[in-house]
């Protein structure tokens, strides 16, 4: 477990709750505790990154998003999380929390494992004044550690709700039949990965035959069930080799299922356009 793993548990704002919110008069770590953890991280929970004013850059597995007024990034729990050094923003809350914390809210939130490969959203105004009144009753119970959790927990219910609302609003309602089965396809991805399953076996998993998956998935993604899987494959490579999870080729197939070493190789190259030693180099 990395430093960074252990960031909510030393540093977490509520007694009973994994969680802490930081604005620019608000949760700053010293700069004495802030130095013993990396700019550039695997995260293991929630992190929400809500700009009410000013700019900001941050790297998610590998790609650079620049963060504008009224709009949020969200990283999730294994992702590669890169901090800006500087350069933060004048006016914005940030908000880290984990599985414990969403484990006791009433439901669960599709936008999550986010399905449609945004890691950005963009907030209207409206939204953005909820968001905010929202942000700043957390950081008023956050601000004594003895705070009751449940009063915790039902205002994050409510700032969830809000982005899941706002992450979906340009596209259709989650509780739509083929997104549903989307995002049962890509939960059912992630916790299989390593196993390698037959699209014949997720789409009889999923009640569906073998073409609507193909569609519903070439819809939502622009990639068939296969390209998407073995493209999670080589992103979660990608992860493990920037974090330095892995020291060698063999090591690195074995772990994501891949008794062939030289397949995996290949595979690599032809999803990233570099082999896995090039790779390697660029993060030395």
């Amino acid at each position: 477990m990395g430093m960074k793993d252990l960031l909510l548990d030393e540093h977490k704002q509520n007694d009973k709750l994994p969680i802490r919110i930081v604005s620019p008069s608000f949760g700053h770590l010293s700069p004495e505790i802030a130095d013993r953890y990396e700019l550039t991280h695997r995260t293991s929970y929630y992190f929400m990154l809500f700009m009410l004013n000013g700019s900001t850059r941050h790297g998610v597995d590998l790609e650079e998003y620049d963060i504008e007024s009224n709009q949020l990034l969200m990283v999730l729990p294994h992702q590669i999380h890169r901090l800006p050094a500087s350069g933060h923003g004048t006016d914005y809350f940030k908000l880290g929390f984990d599985e414990h914390c969403l484990s006791r809210l009433p439901k669960q939130y599709p936008f999550l494992i986010n399905p449609l490969n945004q890691q950005k959203i963009s907030i209207t105004s409206g939204t953005a004044t909820r968001l905010k009144a929202i942000f700043e009753i957390l950081l008023g119970l956050l601000s004594t550690p003895e705070t009751d959790s449940e009063l915790i927990l039902v205002h994050l219910n409510s700032l969830l709700t809000e982005i899941n609302m706002a992450y979906f609003a340009t596209n259709k309602n989650p509780t739509d039949a083929k997104l549903s089965k989307y995002i049962g396809f890509q939960v059912f991805v992630e916790n299989n990965l390593t196993d390698h399953p037959t699209i014949k076996d997720i789409a009889e998993k999923l009640a569906l035959s073998t073409d609507s998956l193909y569609q519903i998935v070439k819809h939502y993604s622009g990639l068939s069930p296969k390209e998407f899987i073995i493209n999670r494959l080589i992103l979660e490579a990608r992860r493990r080799m920037c974090y330095g999870e892995s020291s060698t080729v063999k090591e690195l197939a074995f772990e994501l299922g891949y008794n062939d070493p030289d397949y995996f190789s290949r595979l690599f190259k032809k999803v990233t356009g570099k082999t896995i030693a090039a790779f390697f180099q660029d993060l030395s």
